[in-house]
């Protein structure tokens, strides 16, 4: 296998192509084009700050099917309290900046460079990017992003400055998504936060299909919102 280095034109190679760790493609734009060409693929960019742009396809793949998702006791009893309010779209900028702030108070690093950033700042005012807010007393205590296609939810980041919050607010989309017959979240890389949520590793190939598949609906853009 190699990786392939992106020309300016908008394409990417196969995804199939991938390194075993994932690694498919380096270079090109975070072009809105590009970008939705590459979650129609399978492909998410994933780089740090003075590197090129990266790009990967990760075989297995971790996804979410909505009507498959576990919440557990004590996370329903912070839900059944109702101490967060809950909103789409009101607040993307400041969801994904603290995606990138959180990462970086907690000496994390993060992939949410200033480029990202704007990047997907764009694709949220031509109505593919979507975030979710958890609030506690007007004040921004938790949220998640992520893009929409078809019937897919690309997830991308959550965080969380007060305890629960961001996982409320996974909860109410997953919901929110499974009533607008949403197939799936993809979660990208797995992890055991994801994993207790009710998502699970899929081949590749398996992934690619059903991003296919649910990439025959139309998108749902512009504004969400839970009402």
């Amino acid at each position: 296998m190699s990786v392939f280095l992106l020309s300016q034109k908008i394409e990417f190679p196969s995804p199939h192509f991938a390194e075993e760790d994932g690694l498919l493609a380096v270079g090109g734009c975070l072009s809105e084009e590009r970008l939705l060409l590459a979650y129609r693929m399978g492909i998410f960019p994933w780089f740090s700050e003075g590197d090129p742009v990266l790009w990967w396809s990760p075989d297995p793949r971790l996804a979410l099917y909505p009507q498959e998702l576990r919440v557990s006791k004590s996370l329903q009893k912070v839900i059944r309290k109702k101490q967060f309010h809950l909103t789409m779209d009101t607040a993307f900028t400041r969801v994904i900046n603290a995606c990138a702030s959180s990462r970086t108070q907690n000496n994390e690093g993060t992939w949410l460079t200033e480029y990202m950033i704007e990047s997907y700042i764009k694709l949220h005012e031509s109505g593919f990017a979507h975030s979710v807010e958890a609030w506690y007393k007007g004040e921004l205590a938790g949220g998640l992003y992520g893009v929409s296609l078809g019937r897919c939810f690309f997830g991308e980041s959550m965080f969380t400055r007060l305890s629960n919050a961001s996982k409320v607010a996974f909860v109410a989309l997953v919901h929110f998504l499974e009533k607008m017959s949403f197939d799936l979240i993809d979660c990208q890389i797995t992890t055991r936060h994801m994993v207790r949520f009710g998502a699970k590793e899929v081949p590749r190939a398996m992934f690619l299909k059903q991003v296919e598949d649910s990439l025959q609906s139309s998108t749902k853009k512009g504004k969400w919102s839970f009402d």
